[in-house]
């Protein structure tokens, strides 16, 4: 397929920059392509100091998956330690970021939990082999992605390995994903390629809270989850922590997949502003009305074609004046790009009460 080149839509402006291969001009590049971190970030999602485009170098099919593959500068990203956060540095070595997104390409539903693995090969020999990392970004979403080692420019091939999918699936995906995806694609990679990307520095927000859009990418979905009105289900109410959003929903029934007879709790965990889905943490929920407990354990992370990436439970009816508490048990383990380092590690427990 033709390669597109893909600009966040927060901006059309570019930053260019002439690819040098001298130390001087090098670092000069690094420099302007790695701003310094802000002072005092907040303990939530913030504006980081600045965006990038990437460059598409494919989409492939897997029965329903849909998978692409793409690249942007290297860049700093956290990895996630039970509690705390790691950051990776860019190498003087590293060539680019690159990234797997992976959905369903009948639901556009981001599967936002797996394995992915990358081998890349030149001429038959290997360049660089990479287990990558499940992290959020928030102009590029949801996506399997690290920094790699080139050999300079040239044509590379990319050999993906992605899934099985392990999390539960209900509903039309209760019979997918059950397998390995390999598809392989072929990258031209140039240096001056890379420098035409868009960069943009955000010196007048960064640090704030919030977030910037979205990339807008024509041949990708936007990994985003439904707005609360949108949850199927009747939404019992919505909760924050550590930054988090969380939005409750009960179905009268369990989806297909799902053992055991009652309503279906279901509690969606996303970014606040872009709503993107919040993978690999672990979950548990009471439900009780009056003196008598109608739920106590864990909820299930969970893909479904209806209420997407989520945790859920069975429960014995829930009901007007019903108390329910939701305890995140442990973080997202999932890394994250500059912007959300410093949200989703300090999560509390949220309580609501169903109104009638």
């Amino acid at each position: 397929m033709k390669r597109r080149q893909y600009l966040a839509v927060l901006g059309t402006g570019s930053v260019a920059s002439v690819a040098g291969c001298m130390g001087l001009l090098e670092t000069e590049q690094r420099s302007v392509r790695m701003p310094p971190l802000v002072d005092n970030r907040p303990s939530a999602v913030y504006i980081p100091t600045h965006v990038e485009g990437m460059e598409m170098a494919g989409m492939k099919e897997a029965s329903r998956l849909r998978l692409a593959l793409s690249y942007s500068f290297p860049h700093r990203f956290w990895t996630v330690d039970i509690d705390r956060t790691n950051q990776v540095s860019v190498q003087s070595d590293d060539s680019a970021h690159l990234m797997v997104s992976v959905w369903d390409g009948e639901t556009n539903t981001v599967i936002p939990t797996s394995n992915a693995s990358v081998t890349v090969t030149q001429n038959g020999s290997t360049v660089t082999q990479k287990d990558m990392w499940p992290m959020l970004s928030q102009n590029m979403g949801f996506h399997y992605g690290d920094n790699v080692q080139l050999d300079g420019d040239g044509t590379y091939e990319v050999n993906v390995r992605f899934g099985p999918v392990g999390t539960r699936r209900t509903g039309a995906f209760r019979d997918q994903f059950g397998e390995q995806a390999t598809p392989s694609f072929t990258m031209e990679f140039s240096q001056s390629k890379l420098e035409t990307l868009m960069f943009k520095r955000l010196s007048d927000r960064e640090g704030n809270r919030g977030a910037v859009t979205p990339m807008d990418m024509e041949m990708m979905p936007i990994p985003q989850l439904p707005k609360p009105d949108g949850m199927p289900g009747s939404v019992l109410g919505t909760g924050t922590s550590g930054d988090a959003k969380f939005v409750a929903t009960v179905l009268d029934s369990p989806p297909a997949g799902v053992e055991g007879s009652g309503s279906y709790l279901a509690v969606s965990a996303r970014t606040p502003h872009n709503r993107f889905p919040i993978p690999m943490m672990s979950m548990t929920a009471t439900v009780s009305g009056g003196d008598k407990s109608k739920f106590d354990g864990p909820l299930t992370s969970t893909l479904d074609p209806n209420l997407k990436y989520h945790y859920g439970a069975v429960v014995d009816g829930i009901e007007s004046g019903d108390t329910i508490t939701i305890t995140p048990q442990s973080v997202p383990q999932v890394a994250r790009h500059e912007g959300y380092e410093m949200a989703f590690l300090d999560m509390s427990e949220m309580e609501l009460t169903v109104e009638g």
